[in-house]
């Protein structure tokens, strides 16, 4: 049995994905989690801040 093909019959090469800690390496990942962890925070932040202020009747009209 032969290798893999392409539509042409060549031989397609494999493409090795990269691995976690190689992943892990790149500057990008942290800078990206970062970001998602901030807007995380500011909206449980925010959520939070108005549930105590409608628990204590300050926004009651």
């Amino acid at each position: 049995m032969t290798g893999a093909t392409d539509g042409d019959g060549e031989a397609v090469s494999e493409v090795r994905r990269p691995s976690v800690a190689a992943v892990a390496r790149d500057r990008r990942v942290w800078l990206i989690l970062a970001v998602v962890a901030g807007l995380l925070v500011c909206c449980c932040s925010a959520v939070v801040g108005t549930l105590v202020a409608l628990s204590s009747g300050l926004l009651s009209a």
